[in-house]
């Protein structure tokens, strides 16, 4: 059975704010109701902040009231597809250990997907325009070191994100009327081949 993010937290709040019985909480959160019992006399998660697994999308009001009228009836998880959270928009933090690994990602961009702008690569590294173009020309500080390599598997960014990058980049090329450049794999199997 699948459990709700912060189980106790969860709990803390579905004791707090409705009226559902220590056996329907406990079943909900994967706890043993004496468990349930003690956070609610405040022997258990004393200072654990409440959780609202119906503002995070995990369980609805309408389940609650439906679940509060007959003790019997158990709170049901909502799949876990619809309380996805998105990433959110803005700067993207890249850990300390990985900003050495951001100029060889950038180079791997730059040498197989020719067609993503500066901005693109901006938004999918998470570093400046300034920085890319200076590994571009060769001029970055460490430009000897650099070795293109694959930012998915440095873990700069996902390869959801890049595919949805490269999709973008294709579609633009594709409304301005320039031949969009094949994949690298193609590239590579081609001078295989060729070789």
């Amino acid at each position: 059975m699948t459990l709700p993010l912060m189980p106790k937290a969860t709990a803390v709040w579905l004791i707090d704010k409705t009226a559902l019985t220590f056996e329907q909480i406990a079943d909900f959160c994967g706890m043993h109701p004496l468990e349930v019992q003690a956070i609610a006399d405040g022997e258990v998660a004393q200072g654990i902040v409440g959780y609202d697994p119906v503002a995070n999308s995990q369980v609805t009001m309408e389940e609650i009231h439906r679940c509060e009228a007959d003790p019997k009836l158990r709170l049901r998880l909502l799949p876990a597809n619809t309380y996805a959270v998105k990433r959110q928009r803005g700067a993207r933090y890249t850990p300390l250990a990985k900003r050495n690994d951001r100029p060889d990602g950038i180079a791997f961009l730059l040498r197989n997907y020719p067609q993503l702008s500066d901005a693109q690569v901006v938004k999918l590294l998470g570093t400046t325009k300034e920085t890319i173009q200076k590994v571009r020309d060769r001029q970055h500080w460490n430009s000897a070191n650099i070795k293109p390599r694959d930012p998915v598997i440095l873990g700069l960014c996902t390869q959801t994100d890049l595919n949805a990058m490269v999709q973008t980049a294709n579609d633009r090329l594709a409304r301005e009327g320039r031949a969009v450049p094949p994949p690298p794999q193609a590239e590579a199997e081609e001078a295989a081949w060729t070789g």
